[in-house]
């Protein structure tokens, strides 16, 4: 480190001027070309390299470099097309990695315009930025185009900085105007000063100060549009183009430009917009987004799946689809928000190796309690307003949900609105959805996801749609008349003769939150489209047993979402027919006369008449294939139905995203003739995850008698126990795991199963539910289902195992009388040794073979 008392411009007379530079200088610079910034840059650095200072130049920018290559100074070069949070964080890498006292030379911000296309997120990376800057006492040179950016934006930047001046060239001479300097104060410091030679001299007679504010004057009406946001102008002049006699290049330029900030950057997903999508259509999406930024995941394949049924020439999709109506809020407010509320260096810190789980939850808590910019809340209040007291759900939209390969299903919160109450509850109920949905990036599902996803180091901005529920209002109740969910290609099939191209429903009376979800004591109806009316048991009295028969509807009265029993439903609401979905529950009745129980009929939801004596079936087979052929890829769909009086039934497509699924593969052999002796278990069917030949290592084995003995809070230790097991797996490739328990694993009822969340058993290679009647314990073949999902992307193999059919093998001996190996490898489990039984299994030869074709299973050693 050199002598020198202050930092230094490199000018001495301006050093003076500006009562010296001081350690934790950040210094913008207002101009017009980036070769004037350049003209100041240069003299700053060598006079900090001259004085042995640690000199560090950040490249990021596609203009020409403002400082060339020179001894003891350090370049580091930098994308900022990775997104603001990864660019951000590359940059606090680089801050800390030089410590205290460094001198840094930043590229032109406005560069980053290109990149961000936003003022918002320039201005919230100087917010975020600089500060971290003063805290190590380092000087920081930045530059920024005059009038290129929004008054906002200027005011943000001069609010954080302690130095901006303006640079102005006139006739061939510099001038510098010093707008704000922190904490000091000379005669002449907020005087223009024209630079002669290595002196600046005040401007001060009123000839001078009139020629050049006559100048500065003339170029800020010249520019008068460029101060509004780059954004703004990006999408004034798109209309242009619609109103103007444009090239169609011109045109398909704008909509590139378009969805490279508002789409997102997914490749796939942005080739197929940038194919279907008209410059229209993009101008009609922003009319409808608060905010700015990407509308995220979930919005594009809504709307993408929307348009490419619009386009449908052999079908008129317009008959049968309820219109949308939906808004975006874009992805820029999430950073905004965080940084708003002072959160930004926690953010960082969850970021790291060390805090991603560590700091998370302190985050998330402290998401749920910030507040919004103001021009943010007014955007706000005008939905609200719009929507009235119509129920909505604000849904999750981050930018790597539902994109190809990672569905993120269920791993971030969406939330019904019934919307009742003053506007000012409604405001209050709508901003609290969007505080719990921001949070939710941070919960320990999510988290893991994106860690074996491989996306935990990627830009993850959380976008929302919200969207007016589809529906109708039954006494005080509102909910659609079926919802549901379909894939284009069923994985699941339960026997032979079905075709898994074919696709599958997974359909509910009212809210499709039963669809999606496993839930306790109900099970959607399943409808292979080859064959609607198969099923995967049969007979009345399982038919009755695996149906619906709680319904989950927003009361108006409650202002909440409420799960109601069926026969509930359809005594308070008569007007509610169910002629094409339920038939009558005879044995149910006569039960009900015999114990002198009210007359209302008792029903069973079937679904039959709609599937198999109306079109929707083959319509939703119509639309899954579609949209399969554009997407080029097997797609899954969420949507409902409803039967309004003055037309025919209509489908309301809320969201379309690609569905990872795992073929037959090639055909397994499975061997006629297996000793009995050898066989773990065998079965017909009821599977899922393709053909496979794998062995097996290792069984984590749950004990049904024993579990059903325990009281609640220790079934949820046994949930927490699996989950350390699991958490235990170093390469899930070569320690090949099968977990074996009674019921439904990740149910959210003990009663039923085991409750364990996604990221406690996602390191397990094969998933088996066995049934355990006497105990009320049953598999659900819940295909379809965000915890389906789950398995496919995390490639698990499932197996159900129903007991009680006469073509199913489960003998538990074949390991019973192994040694239990829990208390050797979770000392603190030990206590629950009875309960939880751990085998090693690999010298045993133990192997699982499943032919998708034969629709065989065995697994045996």
């Amino acid at each position: 480190m050199g002598s020198a008392v202050y930092p230094s411009t490199g000018f001495e007379h301006l050093d003076e001027i500006l009562s010296h530079l001081q350690l934790g200088d950040n210094v913008v610079w207002q101009v017009d070309e980036v070769k004037d910034y350049k003209a100041f840059v240069a003299p700053y650095v060598e006079r900090a390299l001259k004085e042995r200072r640690d000199v560090v130049y950040i490249r990021f920018a596609q203009h020409e470099p403002v400082l060339d290559s020179a001894d003891g100074l350090t370049l580091e070069k930098l994308d900022a097309n990775i997104g603001f949070e990864l660019f951000t964080s590359q940059i606090h890498k680089i801050i800390a990695a030089h410590g205290l006292g460094a001198f840094y030379v930043f590229d032109c911000l406005s560069d980053l315009l290109s990149a961000w296309a936003t003022d918002l997120m320039i201005g919230n990376f100087f917010m975020v930025t600089c500060p971290y800057l003063y805290e190590l006492d380092t000087i920081a040179y930045f530059a920024i185009i005059r009038a290129y950016h929004s008054f906002k934006t200027v005011a943000r930047i001069r609010g954080t900085t302690q130095l901006l001046l303006d640079i102005y060239k006139l006739g061939g001479a510099y001038y510098v105007h010093p707008l704000k300097v922190w904490n000091r104060y000379s005669p002449t410091m907020f005087l223009p000063h024209r630079k002669v030679e290595e002196n600046f001299v005040p401007v001060t007679t009123s000839i001078d100060a009139g020629r050049l504010f006559s100048y500065i004057s003339e170029e800020a009406r010249k520019s008068a549009r460029r101060k509004l946001d780059y954004w703004d102008r990006l999408f004034l002049n798109a209309e242009e183009l619609l109103h103007e006699d444009s090239s169609k290049e011109q045109k398909n330029n704008a909509i590139e430009e378009i969805c490279k900030v508002m789409i997102g950057r997914e490749r796939r997903m942005l080739c197929l917009v940038k194919k279907h999508f008209t410059l229209q259509d993009l101008l009609e999406v922003k009319a409808r987004l608060i905010g700015s930024g990407y509308i995220g995941g979930k919005a594009v394949g809504m709307l993408l799946a929307r348009k490419i049924l619009d386009e449908d020439k052999e079908f008129d999709w317009k008959k049968h689809l309820e219109r949308h109506d939906s808004f975006y809020i874009g992805s820029d407010i999430f950073y905004a928000y965080i940084i708003q509320n002072g959160l930004w260096k926690l953010r960082m810190e969850q970021k790291t190796r060390a805090g991603y789980f560590a700091r998370a939850g302190e985050l998330g808590e402290k998401m749920l309690n910030g507040k919004f910019p103001d021009e943010v809340k007014e955007q706000f209040l005008e939905l609200i307003e719009y929507f009235g007291q119509s129920p909505i759900i604000v849904r999750s939209s981050s930018l790597l949900e539902d994109a190809f390969g990672n569905a993120f299903a269920g791993k971030y919160k969406s939330i019904f609105l019934v919307n009742q109450g003053s506007p000012d509850e409604r405001y209050a109920k709508f901003v609290d959805a969007i505080r719990q949905i921001y949070a939710s990036t941070m919960n320990k599902d999510a988290l893991a996801y994106r860690l074996q996803m491989g996306l935990d180091e990627q830009e993850e901005q959380m976008a929302l749609l919200v969207q007016r529920v589809s529906g109708s209002y039954h006494d005080h109740c509102f909910f659609p008349y079926v919802a549901g969910v379909g894939v284009s290609y069923n994985t699941f099939v339960w026997n032979r003769n079905l075709n898994p191209e074919a696709g599958m429903l997974r359909v509910v009376l009212g809210l499709g939150t039963r669809a999606v979800d496993r839930v306790e004591n109900d099970y959607p109806r399943i409808a292979a489209l080859d064959d609607p009316l198969a099923r995967p048991h049969t007979g009345m009295d399982n038919i009755r047993k695996f149906s619906q028969h709680y319904v989950d509807v927003l009361s108006i009265k409650e202002d909440k979402l409420r799960t109601i029993s069926l026969r509930e439903l359809t005594k308070n609401a008569p007007d509610l027919s169910l002629e094409l979905i339920a038939v009558e529950d005879r044995e149910g009745n006569a039960r009900a006369k015999e114990l002198g129980i009210d007359s209302n009929k008792w029903c069973v939801l079937t679904f039959d008449k709609l599937l198999a004596r109306t079109d929707f079936a083959s319509n939703m087979q119509r639309m899954l294939k579609r949209l399969e052929e554009h997407y080029n890829y097997p797609v899954d769909i969420e949507f409902t139905l409803n039967f309004p009086r003055d037309r025919g039934p209509q489908i309301n497509l809320l969201q379309c995203r690609p569905l990872q699924t795992k073929g037959a593969g090639k055909k397994v052999e499975i061997p006629e003739h297996i000793d009995e002796a050898r066989i773990l278990f065998r079965s017909q069917g009821c599977f899922m995850g393709g053909s496979i030949s794998q062995s097996i290592h290792r069984i984590i084995y749950i004990d049904p008698e024993g579990y059903i003995k325990l009281p609640m809070g220790r079934k949820y230790d046994v949930a927490r126990i699996v989950g350390k097991l699991n958490g235990q797996v170093k390469n899930r490739l070569q320690e090949l795991i099968m977990l074996i328990g009674p019921g439904r694993w990740g149910t959210t009822t003990p009663s039923l199963g085991v409750p364990v969340s996604f990221s406690e058993i996602n390191n397990i290679s094969v998933l088996c539910e066995v049934s355990y009647p006497s105990g009320n314990l049953m598999p659900e073949l819940s295909y379809g289902s965000h915890f389906f999902q789950d398995l496919i992307e995390g490639d698990i193999f499932y197996i159900a195992l129903f007991c009680e059919k006469d073509d199913v093998v489960f003998n538990r001996d074949r390991f019973y009388n192994r040694p239990n190996i829990l208390k050797t490898v979770l000392a603190e489990a030990a206590v629950y040794e009875d309960i939880i039984r751990v085998y090693d299994v690999k010298e045993a030869g133990l192997k699982i073979l499943a032919d998708v074709v034969s629709q065989k299973i065995v697994c045996f050693g």
